[in-house]
């Protein structure tokens, strides 16, 4: 059978979730504010999570195929690099005075 359990998924949305939680609300590192700008994260960090092990590999403390460190650290990186991606294009393509 090809998929995911409920299990993995409720892992990786709990760890979505806190990630989501500390970037936008603890440090506050946000590019749009409001609830929608939140729940993009939690979408983002998911993504993350999900890839964390593919890409980093298999170490440490696992919960039903689920390996937590490079869940949590995919979690993270992929948060961090969409705000830091649209705060880039923001900048990019922003007005710029005397243009």
């Amino acid at each position: 059978m090809i998929g995911m359990s409920l299990i993995s998924f409720l892992t990786l949305l709990v760890i979505a979730v806190v990630v989501a939680a500390v970037f936008h609300y603890v440090l506050r590192y946000r590019f749009l504010e409001g609830l929608d700008s939140f729940l993009a994260k939690i979408a983002v960090a998911w993504i993350g999570g999900w890839l964390g092990s593919p890409v980093l590999g298999h170490w440490l403390v696992t919960i039903d195929n689920v390996y937590l460190v490079p869940a949590i650290v995919g979690a993270v990186a992929t948060v961090f690099l969409n705000v830091v991606l649209l705060k880039a294009l923001a900048k990019a393509f922003g007005s710029r005075p005397g243009l």
